[in-house]
């Protein structure tokens, strides 16, 4: 029986109204089941945790998940990832050949460093057809900070030259992007359960979702909690964050690029003192991390910082009207 023929009625124990609170918690797979705690399902569904954990059972059963499995199995599965291509080739070759599918892709720097541009950049790249370098799919933005400009996208349509490519309109490319806004970081973590949502609806369609946008991340987290005494309880909320995206990452086979501000570091006197917010949760939680930064002349260069197999390295790239350009 195939994961995508399952339904959740399918599990021991789930009838339709359990069913529907499961979905409305954000638990609509087998699989999604089969991977969470039985804490979290118990309160999600308003059940015993005895029951929950029958149900997870069930579901690790069905959904054939969390066994070993080979290196050639794994090497098959990774036949799976695609690569999204910025089209500046330093880097895209920085990054192996472009932003890869299942993984969080982290993005930090100062304010005006090109975090908010390559977010848009992606948005456009994203519907590009796999053959020409994109992956073909919709776009999903969540926009924390107000930063989304469709005028934006309109000068990247048309700044767009990929060989062999009929550029459609620029309206046809807003149609594609699903944009909303995250008030607080509450907010922002239901929309992650309404993108999974979004994400259901057009997984059959002619452009399923490959790219989950986050801009920014940390910006609410941030701001709501301040002090030193609430920084467990916001490591703990950002990491769920952070789970529910690369979830949704390795779900439906997109890419998730988040954001992320930089705070200086006053301990450091040699070097770059800037870091990013979030501490090892986010840097673990992201496959990979590119740091950003202005230089001469209005270039910006791109370091990549921690990437499970790629080599350290540098790429220099400007932002011009019609977007990203070598």
């Amino acid at each position: 029986m195939s994961q995508g023929s399952l339904d959740l009625e399918d599990l021991p124990g789930v009838g339709p109204t359990t069913a529907d609170k499961l979905r409305e918690a954000g638990y609509a797979t087998v699989e999604s089941i089969a991977t969470a705690s039985p804490a979290d399902l118990a309160e999600a569904a308003e059940i015993g945790e005895s029951t929950a954990k029958k149900m997870i059972k069930g579901a690790r059963e069905i959904a054939d998940i969390g066994g070993f499995k080979t290196g050639i199995a794994v090497l098959e599965d990774r036949k799976e990832v695609k690569k999204l291509q910025t089209f500046v080739p330093e880097f895209d070759t920085l990054l192996g050949g472009g932003m890869e599918t299942k993984s969080i892709i982290e993005v930090y720097g100062e304010f005006g460093s090109g975090k908010s541009q390559i977010a848009h950049q992606m948005a456009v790249n994203s519907q590009i057809p796999e053959e020409f370098g994109g992956l073909g799919g919709s776009c999903i933005y969540i926009d924390t900070e107000n930063t989304f400009r469709p005028e934006r996208i309109e000068q990247m349509v048309d700044g767009l030259e990929v060989p062999g490519y009929e550029v459609p309109p620029f309206t046809e490319f807003l149609e594609r992007i699903h944009v909303a806004k995250g008030y607080t970081s509450d907010h922002q973590m239901l929309l992650v359960d309404s993108a999974r949502d979004l994400c259901n609806e057009l997984k059959e369609s002619e452009y399923p979702v490959r790219l989950i946008i986050v801009d920014s991340l940390t910006a609410h987290f941030r701001a709501e909690y301040a002090g030193r005494g609430t920084l467990s309880v916001r490591q703990q909320k950002l990491n769920r964050h952070m789970y529910d995206l690369a979830k949704l990452a390795e779900e439906y086979n997109a890419v998730t690029l988040v954001t992320n501000q930089v705070q200086s570091n006053p301990g450091v006197f040699f070097g770059d003192p800037t870091k990013p917010i979030g501490g090892n949760i986010v840097g673990h939680a992201a496959k990979f991390r590119l740091y950003l930064r202005k230089s001469k002349g209005g270039r910006r260069i791109a370091k990549l910082v921690d990437s499970p197999n790629l080599p350290d390295g540098e790429a220099a790239f400007v932002v011009e009207m019609t977007g990203l350009k070598p």
